[in-house]
């Protein structure tokens, strides 16, 4: 089976393409973490933490009777993956961390600090990804208008008077920028859980949140560390990009072989 986590304001549709294109062979699920798409909103914002988020996904694997998997984490969903190891190492089967290591460049996570909780709303989908266009557009230069309204698809919903919307409660924003509130988490630890099953780190090459340098501290934590750079994209890769599509499909077709060779 293969888990996928979003990012900090994403929404399981990011997932979309990637799960139908993998459904003849796995079992794809998707989450929305809490207070993103369809999951609810909780009354307290001080919940929107990482102890909350792993203790969400711990409760999905439960119910769901999730068992062996291929976490798949994009931003702060690959952190979220890293942590997973943490009472289900033995589960994980393989990862895939897109755009995301231990440790955050500082520009990366400053513009996500200054970007998140902010509203906004526009009348049409194409006004909606044109302005996103504008605001992320060196991240993915090449993108069209068709890619960009895909974006917007995958962040934003319509609202109840049909404009369209961020698809996230914007009180996400409120423990994610308090003072030190990102402290207190070894993502190094939590990675070094991962060093027996197949890893697959992919970076974007215009990414300002995980560096090649933190990638290559990342490889030599785990030798066997598949590392790959996406060309063209910022934070994060789409999964969509070709460079992006044939290292998951190696991963998990290794996950695969090794599942089939401990059946043998």
């Amino acid at each position: 089976m293969v888990l996928c986590i979003p990012g900090l304001t994403r929404t399981a549709r990011d997932f979309d393409a990637l799960g139908e294109r993998l459904a003849p062979e796995w079992r794809v699920v998707a989450v929305d973490l809490r207070g993103r798409g369809d999951s609810a909103w909780p009354k307290d914002s001080l919940t929107y933490v990482p102890l909350s988020y792993l203790l969400d996904l711990r409760l999905l694997i439960e119910a769901a009777a999730i068992g062996r998997f291929v976490v798949v984490g994009s931003s702060v969903g690959g952190a979220l993956a890293m942590q997973l190891t943490t009472g289900h190492g033995a589960m994980i089967a393989g990862a895939v961390l897109n755009d995301i290591g231990p440790d955050i460049e500082p520009a990366g996570l400053q513009r996500l600090r200054a970007n998140v909780g902010r509203q906004a709303n526009w009348p049409t989908w194409v006004h909606a990804a044109r302005d996103l266009a504008v605001r992320n557009g060196e991240r993915y230069p090449e993108w069209e208008l068709g890619e960009w309204i895909g974006f917007a698809k995958r962040l934003c919903r319509l609202s109840a008077s049909g404009r369209v919307v961020f698809d996230y409660d914007a009180r996400i924003a409120e423990p994610f920028r308090l003072p030190h509130g990102d402290a207190g988490i070894d993502l190094w630890t939590a990675l070094d859980g991962l060093r027996d099953v197949p890893v697959l780190s992919l970076r974007g090459e215009r990414s300002d949140v995980l560096s090649r340098a933190t990638q290559a501290a990342m490889a030599k934590r785990l030798p066997d560390l598949r590392v790959v750079e996406v060309p063209g994209v910022g934070h994060a890769p789409t999964l969509a990009e070709p460079a992006a599509v044939a290292a998951v499909d190696a991963l998990l077709n290794d996950v695969m072989r090794e599942r089939d060779n401990d059946r043998a």
